[in-house]
């Protein structure tokens, strides 16, 4: 097949564009932030599964202090209540049984409030670890944020460049004789389209010419598209080729 060699060389233009269209359909399918976002979700939904079991040890903890500080507030009106009886009655039997119930409530609300102590004590533990946990959750929220908002950005930039990419394109191929096009749509199916041949090597596949196919293609007329013998992709002959 003949074409004019400057006609070949804009086959260069468009092999160099499908290169460039092809990484950015790569990166448009897979975003560098995608694996980021993903962990960060996986990480998310880690943190809130803690913040639900940290929030819920400390309810437990305020649960059984306002027990507790029931109980005293119980023991502490019965005890009042005792005293009172104690101070009204005279018999000596019923003093002595109101003073065992006071000293027993004594003893049990001595107990109680050492729980209440450790309790409280306790809950301020806990509440510290939900705010630890709700903190490195918010974090975590907001980087999720962020990287999203990068991709989305990114993205947007791919499909900016990827249709200023076939718009080149486009206007490279509209210069191209149909047969020659045709040619080079056959073989980029499988490898490089065409390529630059310089220094006795094919620019598709990297292969140095043996010395016959090399005479071969120096026999070559400049209007006669030559092909590689080992890739098949179509060798664009310019000043660069040293034939």
């Amino acid at each position: 097949m003949k074409s004019a060699p400057s006609d070949q060389q804009f086959l260069l233009d468009v092999a160099s564009l499908d290169m460039r269209i092809e990484r950015a359909e790569q990166a448009r399918k897979n975003p560098p932030q995608a694996g980021r976002v993903n962990e960060l979700i996986a990480q998310r939904n880690e943190q809130g599964r803690a913040l639900i079991d940290r929030t819920n040890a400390r309810d437990e903890v305020k649960t059984e202090l306002a027990r507790v500080e029931s109980d005293i507030d119980i023991a502490k009106k019965r005890q009042e209540r005792d005293r009172q009886r104690l101070g009204q009655t005279a018999i000596a039997r019923d003093a002595q049984a109101l003073e065992s119930e006071i000293d027993a409530l004594a003893a049990r609300i001595d107990g109680l409030e050492t729980s209440e102590l450790e309790l409280m004590e306790s809950l301020q533990a806990a509440e510290k670890a939900v705010v630890e946990q709700q903190a490195a959750l918010d974090e975590t929220t907001a980087e999720g944020q962020r990287v999203s908002g990068e991709g989305k950005a990114a993205m947007q930039a791919l499909v900016d460049e990827l249709e200023a990419l076939k718009r080149d394109r486009g206007a490279v191929v509209s210069r191209l004789p149909e047969q020659l096009f045709a040619d080079y749509m056959r073989i980029a199916k499988r490898t490089t389209g065409a390529a630059l041949f310089q220094h006795g090597t094919c620019g598709g596949c990297h292969m140095a010419l043996s010395r016959s196919d090399l005479a071969v293609l120096k026999g070559t007329a400049d209007d006669e598209v030559a092909h590689c013998p080992e890739c098949g992709c179509i060798l664009v002959r310019t000043a660069e080729s040293g034939l």
